[in-house]
């Protein structure tokens, strides 16, 4: 398992009876030489011993922002070492902690500052796991995207036996090592993302723009990151925020800016995702100061805005290049049509006639449209739908 070798793993202890594993996880991870850390909430200690976890990882473990010296313990230093976030056992306390943003411990406020990718292994008992308010939960941070470890199924500490028990630490291994396997498929290919709207001008205080949140642009460029790959990410007006070493962020507000840093950077680029909501027009004539309001209508002459996709379709060597068709009517029609006039590997179809798919939602529903045929994905959120395309084009296209 060489994925795992040099990469800093933080593991994040409850207050469950399940946090004896955590000194076996603990050594499977230091034999595969990871660098691990561990946190833990105040109740866990009376599961396992700061001693032991620390004599394990070779690293210092916390429970509180003071330590007994009366230092300062800096959440965010945690967040910012390390590569992944595992939380195990997680309990239903706090799991809830987690689905609400309740911080009230080192361990939830480090979760809240991590960027990265952060699994989590429940374990409780057999009522608790099935009770309802604990399926939303699970399902409220995963929509967050963090990864679940399913409990498995087993004699559980109550006597009964069912789903509950903490996954064992070999199978939380293996799981792992398959994740950094995956996020490594795209290491250093050079990924270039449009995302959000763009504004067009019509006077210093208005504009034509959309509805376009940019926000499955980012999990565009999120789940690249994740996958090892460099990131260009050229993002229209949007409130959302992206940080990492590999991302190149340009921020722009017109098509016309986004045309010309898209084709700057296209020839370097080996794969190209057309995330952006450019608007279709422009006023022709743009006003230096404010228009004011008059009692008869006013009239502003449009002109289209230019078609970066199009254009990129024509200067495409050994790209693979995509794009995505918002439909309302004759989805699939329309989507066929853009794929073959703008000389794309392949579309992504999403339809505002599907609730909660297109702009605003945290989910959409997607097909993928190739030359050859078409796949539908259910409604997902944003995150695994990013997940879906890059996984798509990985199995389908050989990236050069």
């Amino acid at each position: 398992m060489a994925s795992l070798s040099h990469k800093n793993v933080l593991i994040g202890v409850t207050g469950g009876i399940a946090a004896y594993k955590v000194t076996y996880l603990v050594r499977l991870l230091v034999k595969q030489q990871a660098k691990v850390k561990v946190i833990m909430t105040p109740d866990a200690k009376h599961f396992v011993t700061p001693l032991t976890l620390s004599t394990l990882s070779k690293n210092t473990v916390n429970s509180d922002f003071i330590d007994a010296d009366g230092n300062w313990i800096n959440h965010v230093e945690y967040a910012k070492w390390a590569d992944i976030f595992i939380i195990a056992p997680l309990t239903a306390n706090t799991l809830s902690k987690l689905a609400t943003g309740l911080c009230d411990n080192l361990l939830i406020a480090t979760y809240l500052s991590f960027t990265c990718d952060t699994f989590i292994a429940p374990a409780m008992d057999l009522d608790m796991y099935q009770h309802p308010t604990t399926k939303k939960n699970l399902d409220t941070i995963k929509k967050h995207g963090v990864h679940i470890l399913p409990a498995e199924f087993g004699e559980l500490a109550s006597g009964l036996a069912g789903e509950g028990r903490m996954a064992e630490p070999e199978n939380i291994i293996a799981q792992m090592d398959r994740f950094f396997q995956k996020q490594s498929s795209l290491t250093n290919k050079r990924v270039l993302i449009t995302a959000g709207p763009t504004y067009e001008t019509i006077d210093p205080v208005r504009f034509i723009g959309n509805y376009s949140t940019g926000k499955m642009g980012y999990a565009l460029a999120k789940v690249a990151l994740s996958l090892g790959a460099k990131v260009t990410l050229i993002s229209g007006p949007t409130s959302l925020q992206l940080t990492h070493q590999k991302l190149n962020l340009i921020s722009v507000k017109s098509a016309e800016e986004m045309r010309r840093y898209a084709v700057q950077h296209f020839p370097q680029a080996d794969i190209v995702i057309a995330a952006a909501a450019v608007a279709d027009y422009q006023p022709k004539h743009k006003s230096n100061q404010k228009i004011k309001k008059k009692d008869n209508a006013l009239t502003i002459e449009l002109k289209p805005t230019p078609d970066i996709l199009a254009e990129l379709g024509k200067l495409k060597k050994n790209q693979i290049l995509a794009g995505f068709a918002l439909e309302t009517e004759q989805e699939l029609e329309n989507a066929k049509k853009k794929l073959d006039k703008k000389n794309l590997d392949f579309i992504v179809l999403n339809s505002l006639n599907d609730k909660g798919a297109g702009f605003s939602h945290d989910t959409n529903k997607i097909s993928i449209i190739d030359k050859t045929k078409e796949t539908t994905f259910a409604l997902k959120n944003k995150t695994d739908v990013a997940s879906d395309i890059f996984q798509y084009l990985i199995e389908n296209y050989e990236v050069v």
